[in-house]
């Protein structure tokens, strides 16, 4: 793994339909830790996470990770909400990725056994993904991620829609990965799970950021009288 990068956001601005869905945002995000972000449906956080990994197109702005943007994204995994399964076996899911790399056949084949016990699916390596439970799929998309040792991993709502034991093998895992360096982004709507994993804290409303810091302090006292209605449980807009 290379060392973390840190993220850089210089006035960045996205908007559809002439509306800025995202924005002006200028901040710097910690080089390490887990960083959640939370709000309202709508508030942009998706946009964001899309915004840092490159694949949404700035209508003005900058993000500066430090190197070059296309190493950057090198360096970086993202899992989507509702993962898209290959179809193909378990094993030729956590494969592909590290054929893209170059990885040759001996280590992606220690890399796959490794990951496929991490997750709990050794047993399934031959199963068709498709075929597998929600759990399931998004453990495997998160392995197929995390396989490449990435620097950086995007997660949106990694846990949506799953139930408890599979939510607590996920945040157990991400865990993990965080112990081992790698500098977790994600969004949940679940403040348990931001409580659990987070160690810096984003709030976005309207598609600017109305209050951040570290999440200790941030849950104790939000800054902003919005984040602290949402944080009661009160409809923000």
């Amino acid at each position: 793994m290379v060392d973390v990068m840190r993220a850089t956001l210089h006035d960045a601005v996205v908007t559809r339909r002439g509306k800025a869905i995202l924005g002006p945002v200028s901040y710097q995000l910690p080089s390490e830790g887990c960083t959640i972000v939370i709000g309202p449906n709508g508030a942009g956080k998706t946009t964001l996470l899309k915004t840092l990994h490159g694949v949404e197109r700035l209508s003005q702005g900058r993000v500066d990770w430090g190197i070059p943007d296309e190493i950057a994204r090198q360096q970086q995994a993202y899992v989507f909400q509702s993962p898209i399964m290959l179809r193909r076996s378990v094993r030729q899911n956590l494969i592909f990725p590290l054929s893209l790399s170059g990885v040759s056949k001996a280590e992606a084949a220690e890399r796959v056994t490794y990951w496929a016990g991490k997750i709990g699916l050794a047993k399934m390596l031959d199963r068709p993904a498709p075929r597998l439970s929600g759990g399931e799929k998004q453990k495997l998309a998160l392995a197929r991620a995390l396989i490449r040792d990435p620097a950086v991993l995007f997660l949106d709502e990694p846990c949506a829609n799953l139930d408890g034991r599979s939510t607590r093998e996920i945040e157990s895992l991400l865990l993990d990965v965080q112990k081992s360096g790698t500098r977790v982004i994600m969004t949940t709507h679940d403040l348990g799970q931001a409580k659990r994993l987070a160690t810096d804290m984003l709030f976005l409303l309207n598609g600017r950021i109305n209050d951040h810091g570290p999440a200790d302090a941030f849950f104790a006292a939000p800054a902003s009288p919005e984040a602290r209605a949402f944080l009661n449980g009160d409809i923000v807009e």
